[in-house]
């Protein structure tokens, strides 16, 4: 199928677009026109998700996997962090009842978590002033919290090695205090992969590098055109039919956040 995956990065107003470490990139969690793309590739290296990029500027959410920062490097980009990963890791002491400081952590984290829903449907300067507002002291307070507990855990413990993740990535983890278009963590993205994450123990084999394109564009197409309220099936079945005779000057018609069915 003809149809360029660039429209997931391309357009100057869309601010935040979020991206996982198995090949999947999305419009900001807020954008008003959603859209996700699964990227095929070989491997995890971050040179995957430069070339996918390439010519794209502004916030890219995402996890602190070392081989992404050449991603951010490039002028105009701005990484923000992902809170969940923070969390995941206070929460794996919890569940193995290894720190009553990670039950604190959740516990703040859960604060913040809840001024998110709030802020939800709002505009982003309105979602800005709400985090500037309720959200930056509880920030600054757990910024302060963190750094008083790890004086007091030993170097090397787990708990220590959490809280060493939240600290050391503190800039990245703040962005969302300065862009209200930038989502709190990358839950938006993870969730549009679960669906492929889940069925892939089922098809075990893809065929071929070739196939496994071929149906991630599908997948991107599927999924994009569910995240704007379409029939995936609907809608599939209505760019096939229509794709043979269109002009290549309105193939962008049937891009799903513009899309509309045939009379």
């Amino acid at each position: 199928m003809p149809v360029s995956l660039d429209w997931i990065k391309n357009g100057s107003r869309y601010k935040a677009l979020s991206w996982a470490p198995d090949k999947a990139f999305a419009r900001g969690a807020f954008d008003p026109d959603p859209g996700v793309a699964y990227d095929f590739c070989p491997g995890r290296a971050g040179r995957h998700a430069m070339e996918f990029l390439t010519g794209w500027s502004g916030t890219l959410v995402r996890d602190e996997f070392s081989g992404y920062e050449s991603v951010i490097s490039v002028e105009g980009r701005v990484g923000a962090g992902c809170l969940a990963h923070s969390r995941r890791k206070f929460d794996e002491l919890v569940k193995a009842n290894a720190s009553e400081v990670a039950a604190q952590a959740i516990q703040r984290i859960a604060w913040l978590y809840r001024i998110e829903a709030d802020a939800r449907p709002l505009s982003a300067e309105q979602r800005l002033l709400m985090r500037q507002e309720r959200s930056k002291p509880l920030w600054e307070e757990l910024h302060l919290w963190l750094k008083l507990e790890r004086a007091r855990v030993p170097d090397g413990s787990a708990t220590a090695k959490a809280i060493d993740y939240s600290l050391n990535h503190w800039q990245a983890l703040s962005r969302f205090l300065l862009d209200g278009a930038v989502p709190i963590d990358n839950n938006h993205l993870e969730n549009q992969m679960r669906p492929w994450a889940m069925g892939r123990k089922s098809w075990l084999f893809i065929g071929s590098q070739l196939a496994g394109e071929r149906a991630a564009v599908v997948m991107s197409l599927l999924q994009s055109a569910k995240l704007n309220g379409r029939d995936p099936w609907a809608y599939l079945k209505d760019v096939l039919t229509r794709l043979p005779t269109l002009l290549n000057s309105r193939i962008e018609e049937l891009l799903p956040h513009r899309w509309r069915p045939a009379d």
